[in-house]
């Protein structure tokens, strides 16, 4: 008896011994559809066909593997046209269809972190003829909704949550005596943030039976970043060693030439090969999980679709909690999406043809390229100045701080609690670490803020990126809160700018002022002002007055209004065309929550009688109400003051226009309220 062979018997013996042995099922699957011809174009589309994942159930692998397409083009061509997430969707189309062909879903519950990944899985539950509505308003959301289908089993947009939902379902199905299996699903990303392994930890405890499925694809965003990211890279890569591949050839060599049929002996040849993972990488591959109390298996290729079915039909089969490690593509199946991946995470419309994204090269900068360059040119002049991002190095444009200063550049992962108190960490050293993040992400770390931040009054700057309404991606990410939960910590100083050049200002006032700091600025294109060259320090809680000239002027006006960050540009128009109706209004570019200007405030209350408040941001709680508390605090009651902002719900996707409309983030909603003042007064409009 050979060597090969020997290897090959000790493989199967050890297979067996770990449950993962083929099963005569998935075998028959492979003979059953070993002649069709997945390059032969059909005459309707296998798509068109599936409205559940029962249908997809009676399908053959070559068949899959020919929906796997269809999938993929369908999502490239639906999403070129308004955007959306395109390569983590590219790169999940096997798995999500495995997944979903093996479990009895929706009574088996899949558990999606995120929502990056979820196209696929709302293309095979009953959604396909809605998607072309992805993001848009009134359509299907670009994330999970439990109120969209039965097979979004738990809202997800966030990272990191899917384990902790999964072992909460896990543990209800015990005690009320059910029996279902659950599965989450989660990124390696997902994976770097600190509620991921609290929940590991407490899987490992509990013992419930889940399955944990590890999509392994090196990516948040951008590349991931940490130990633990290196660990699975180490893992990961072990599989293309000289040694594993040697010993790999000669397995399937060796099985491939024995006398049974072609697909059977393929079919034995993946089985030698899912063996000789568990053969080589036992002690390595798992063992932090191991430890922890999870069976661990993998890494398996994540777009062998018999390969999938194999391991889920057994790994289903388990006692206790289970990870399994896909090793997945991200941006599969399009060259232009697996080369830079990150580009083309969320792309905006673009030609699928081309692969060319749509823009406008007239257009204004973002206001996130104003900070990045604002922040380098900072940086250049001061050594203490440093950058820190949890996972969105592109997203809040600190990649320019990394090219520019690698040493002074942290990227801590998908951790935003870490991200605050390590940069309080630095900031009780000297540096003046500038924190840049998504405002719907620092709700994150809310704590930390508090406790390791404001209670020692460190110099931290959070600079807030996509603060307001941000649009398609809908309820999870606008960032509409954080004015609140900010400007009520003591020593917090809360500002924001009315256009680009005010970005800059700012954040030069943020760096060299002292404790701790927000500043929150808009998604998107800025409005186009001209930048000076020099940047300077503004006056802490003195607030501008746009409209009239003077103050003296202001206080004969019919009404003031106080309009803050990205709603002055709507405050002005509205005065201008309030104007024309013989409406005389004066504007207030704010800039500060907190502090207030008190005293330009009052005067205007005082002699207006009429204050008239806007913000980007939920009334409660936010800039208006710090008004109102001003007011109070000096009894004007009796001064008519409305605050516009949006309202005690959480505020659907679409595009931005159509939202501010909507919610009445508008200069015409903003006349509709100074006329109703004026006509509920002594003035009337006829």
């Amino acid at each position: 008896m050979n060597a090969p062979f020997l290897l090959c018997s000790c493989i199967y013996s050890m297979q067996y011994e770990n449950r993962f042995v083929m099963s005569a099922g998935c075998m028959l699957r492979r003979a059953k559809g070993a002649g069709i011809s997945i390059g032969r174009k059909p005459l309707t589309r296998i798509l068109d066909s599936i409205d559940n994942p029962e249908q997809l159930r009676t399908l053959t692998v070559p068949q899959m593997e020919q929906l796997a397409e269809e999938i993929r083009r369908e999502i490239i061509e639906k999403v070129s046209v308004k955007g959306g997430h395109l390569a983590p969707n590219l790169g999940v189309v096997e798995l999500t269809m495995a997944l979903h062909y093996v479990f009895d879903t929706p009574k088996d519950m899949l558990v999606w972190d995120i929502g990056h990944q979820a196209y696929v899985h709302k293309l095979l539950t009953g959604r396909r003829d809605r998607f072309h509505t992805i993001r848009q308003f009134g359509g299907l959301s670009g994330y999970l909704r439990r109120d969209e289908s039965p097979y979004d089993t738990f809202g997800a947009s966030h990272a990191s949550t899917s384990i902790s939902a999964a072992l909460g379902m896990a543990v209800a199905r015990d005690l009320q005596g059910e029996h279902f299996k659950v599965v989450a699903i989660i990124g390696d990303g997902a994976l770097t943030g600190g509620m991921a392994l609290e929940a590991i930890n407490n899987a490992g405890s509990l013992k419930k039976n889940l399955i944990i499925v590890l999509n392994d694809n090196e990516k948040s965003i951008s590349d991931n970043v940490g130990a633990i990211s290196h660990y699975l890279d180490k893992v990961r890569h072990m599989q293309t060693t000289p040694s594993y591949q040697r010993l790999r050839d000669m397995a399937k060599g060796s099985i491939e030439r024995l006398p049974v049929v072609g697909d059977l002996a393929r079919s034995a040849a993946g089985r030698a090969e899912m063996g000789l993972k568990q053969f080589m990488l036992p002690s390595k591959s798992g063992a932090i999980f191991e430890e922890l109390g999870l069976k661990f298996f993998g890494p398996f290729d994540g777009h062998d679709i018999p390969l999938l079915l194999d391991v889920f039909e057994n790994v289903k089969k388990i006692e206790g909690p289970v990870i399994v490690q896909v090793v997945t593509k991200k941006g599969k199946g399009w060259d232009v999406a697996e080369q830079d991946a990150t580009k083309w995470h969320g792309p905006g419309a673009f030609d699928y043809k081309s692969g060319i994204i749509k823009k406008n090269p007239n257009d204004p900068p973002t206001y996130t390229e104003v900070f990045a360059n604002a922040l380098v040119e900072i940086a250049e002049q001061d050594p203490s100045v440093v950058g820190v991002t949890a996972a969105m190095e592109e997203g809040t444009g600190l990649k320019k701080l990394h090219q520019r200063f690698p040493e002074r550049y942290f990227d801590v992962g998908i951790a935003e609690q870490h991200a605050v108190t390590f940069a309080g960490g630095m900031a009780v050293m000297g540096l003046r670490p500038v924190v840049a993040v998504y405002s719907t992400f620092m709700q994150r770390a809310f704590d930390q803020v508090i406790h390791d931040i404001c209670v020692q009054n460190l110099h931290v700057i959070f600079a807030m990126d996509r603060a307001g309404i941000v649009g398609e991606d809908g309820q999870t990410q606008h960032g509409v809160f954080d004015i609140a939960f900010m400007r009520m910590i003591p020593h917090m100083v809360v500002m924001a700018p009315k256009d680009e050049e005010e970005l800059r200002h700012m954040l030069y006032t943020a760096v060299y002022m002292d404790g701790p700091v927000s500043l929150r600025y808009p998604r998107g294109k800025a409005l186009g002002v001209q930048l000076t060259k020099e940047m300077h320090k503004l006056e802490i809680g003195k607030a501008e007055l746009l409209s009239p000239a003077t103050l003296e002027e202001a206080e004969k006006t019919d009404c003031a209004l106080l309009a803050y960050g990205s709603m002055v540009t709507q405050a002005e128009v509205a005065a201008k065309e309030l104007a024309d109706e013989g409406i005389h209004v004066s504007v207030v570019n704010a800039r500060w929550a907190k502090p207030l200007d008190e005293a330009m405030i009052l005067r205007l209350a005082r002699n207006t009688r009429r204050i008239v408040t806007v913000e980007d941001h939920a009334v409660a709680g936010g800039f208006g109400s710090a008004v109102l508390e001003l007011l109070e605090q000096h009894g004007l009651r009796d001064v008519d003051t409305r605050l516009i902002g949006l309202p005690d719900t959480f505020v659907e996707h679409g595009a931005p226009t159509i939202l501010k409309e909507l919610y009445g983030l508008s200069s015409s909603h903003i006349k509709d309220v100074v006329r109703s003042m004026i006509g509920e007064g002594s003035r009337s409009l006829a």
